[in-house]
Order: C-alpha cells, then structure tokens, then sequence
C-alpha cells in the first residue's frame, strides 16, 4: 500500500487541501485494493480558514511516508513555518516524492528542493516565487510540473489535475480516468497546457465543443482531420480553433494526438494486443507512427511501458515515478 501524507499546518488554504483528500483520502478500494494509505500530519490540532482539522501524526512522521502533498499557502508575503519547511526536506532526503499545491510551492522552495528545477505555482505569485527564490526556473504558463522525486502544480483547478497525474503514475490511466469521472472533472489535462485559459472546461450544454469532444473520441481509429472536426461542429477550421484554445489551452490537432496516445496507454496497460493492434484502434496507423508520438510524449517506448507498468502492478513492482514525460 502506498502511504500519502498531507502535510497540515496553521496558514494553509483549505480547497488544495480539501483536492488531495478527495483523490488520495476516500476509500475507493472497488477501483483499487489497497487503495492509498492516508493521512494528515501536523502540529496538534490545526485551523484552516473555518475548518479545525485533527492531524494524525506529527510532522516528523513525514519521512515515512511515499509521498508527502503540500496544499497551498495562503501568505505567500509570510514565511511558512520552519518545522514545516524542515519535515518536508527530510521527507523528501528520506525518498518520498514530495508535491505541492498552488502556493505550497513556497514551501518546497524554501525547503530547496526547487533549486535547479522547473517548477510552477498560481499564475499570480510566478513572479514572486521567481524574485525570492532565483535558483528556481519558475515556468508560469503550465498546469503542473513533473521532476520525478519532486512535482509543483499551478492553482485551483491544476491542483486537481497534479493528483491526478499522481494516480496515474500509480495506478495507470483507466483507474486514473475513472477517478476523475467519479469527481466529475476531466481525465486528463497535459502539465504543459496553460494554466490561464478562458474556459478550462466546456461544461455549458450550448458550448461548441460539448458534443464534438465526446464524438471524437469515440472515432479515434478514424485519420480524422481538422476540417472532420470542423465539419461535425458545423464551423470553420479557423473557429474551430479559437474554441479549442479557449477550451483546452492547445490545438484540435494536438488535442486529438493526446486522446490516441491516453487510449493507447489504457490498451498496453489492459490488454495483450500487439502495438500494430493498438496502432490501429488509436489511429496512428502504423506501429511506427505510434512509437514516435509515444515515445515523444510519455517518455518511453509503448512496450518499454506495458512491461513497466505490469511490473509496478505487481506486489514490490518497481514505479513509473521516475518517467517524465517531457515538457511536463
């Protein structure tokens, strides 16, 4: 079972908080068994805006753990305590891998664990992160930031998608997926997309892309084009451009190649079929094609990754955590 431990104390916000409880806290042994073994620690008992929370372990407990969250700091202008910056440093010295949400950034940078490192936060305080702590490469169009041992995430709504990609690196993406379904919030979101879009997701019923995307991805075997996509959405391929950028922060092309590469992880993770099969049912074509684009985008090679994947299933398999995928 792999434990997470919420790093808790006095100044934290409480919706990152509240995000990496409902991911990593519930009890969705139906999906995965053992789930995660959570807990929160903390000094005593701790207030969070209106919320007294109850901490289950002191801070000095975090080393134990195999990955410690950081939720947001609310006075970025204040700084976080030093017990709090001293834990997560061991934490992370100990091996666990450390992510922060939103402005929790501030606490893994005054911890140095962002020194030499891309790292993100609320598009908001990028730049007072970059002016405190110069050593850290402060990226602030990104939903979140993957360096293996140590991750950062931008606000709100990429807290979400970092606990996500967390799971996935787990559990792979079909229970990654299914996670987010039960949430009600989309499966997936690329660390590289940007963090300030106009409409993250298209949720209105009269959005243009509220039946597309569902369409699409239901004919990913198909060489769909962009006029294809135009055509369903009864627009122009220009318009239809200027909705996917407001909606997802990147293009329909490159929307589309993102689906057949998800699809292509849940095969190679589910199923037994040859990467010429999966090829094929993804759209890429050719096992060629879908090596390149997988390669490029995950990291490795699709078999490098189902061999992998199916040994970290396995009771003291080893972990994916250490793929980065690039930009991410």
């Amino acid at each position: 079972m792999k434990t997470v431990a919420l790093a808790v104390t006095e100044g934290m916000l409480h919706f990152e908080l509240s995000v990496a409880y409902e991911v990593f806290g519930a009890d969705l042994t139906h999906l995965v068994d053992p789930w995660y073994d959570f807990a929160l620690h903390g000094p005593d008992a701790v207030r969070v805006g209106r919320f007294r929370l109850e901490p289950d372990h002191g801070l000095d407990r975090l080393p134990y753990a195999d990955t410690v969250i950081v939720p947001g700091w609310a006075d970025v202008d204040v700084d976080p305590p030093a017990e709090l910056v001293e834990a997560v440093r061991a934490a992370h010295e100990a091996g666990a891998r450390v992510a922060s949400l939103c402005t929790g950034a501030f606490v893994l940078a005054a911890a140095g664990l962002l020194d030499g490192r891309r790292a993100t936060t609320h598009w908001a305080h990028t730049q007072a992160l970059a002016d405190r702590y110069p050593r850290v490469e402060v990226d602030p169009d990104v939903l979140y930031v993957d360096n293996g041992s140590v991750l950062t995430s931008a606000g709100k709504a990429a807290a979400m998608d970092l606990c996500l990609h967390l799971v996935r690196l787990d559990h792979g993406s079909a229970i990654a997926n299914t996670v987010a379904r039960r949430l009600v919030v989309p499966p997936h979101r690329a660390g590289g997309q940007a963090q300030f879009v106009t409409a993250p997701v298209p949720a209105q019923d009269d959005h243009p892309l509220t039946a597309l995307l569902p369409w699409v991805v239901e004919r990913l075997d198909r060489p769909l084009t962009v006029e294809d996509l135009a055509r369903q959405a009864r627009m122009s391929s220009r318009n239809l451009g200027r909705h996917f950028r407001a909606a997802t922060g990147t293009t329909p092309l490159q929307w589309l190649l993102t689906q057949r590469i998800r699809r292509a992880q849940e095969l190679l993770e589910a199923t037994d079929d040859g990467v010429d099969a999966i090829a094929t049912v993804t759209g890429m074509g050719t096992a060629t094609t879908l090596r390149r684009h997988f390669n490029r985008t995950v990291g490795v090679p699709p078999d490098t990754y189902r061999r992998t994947f199916r040994a970290r299933s396995r009771p003291g398999g080893p972990g994916l955590g250490s793929l980065t995928p690039p930009g991410a």
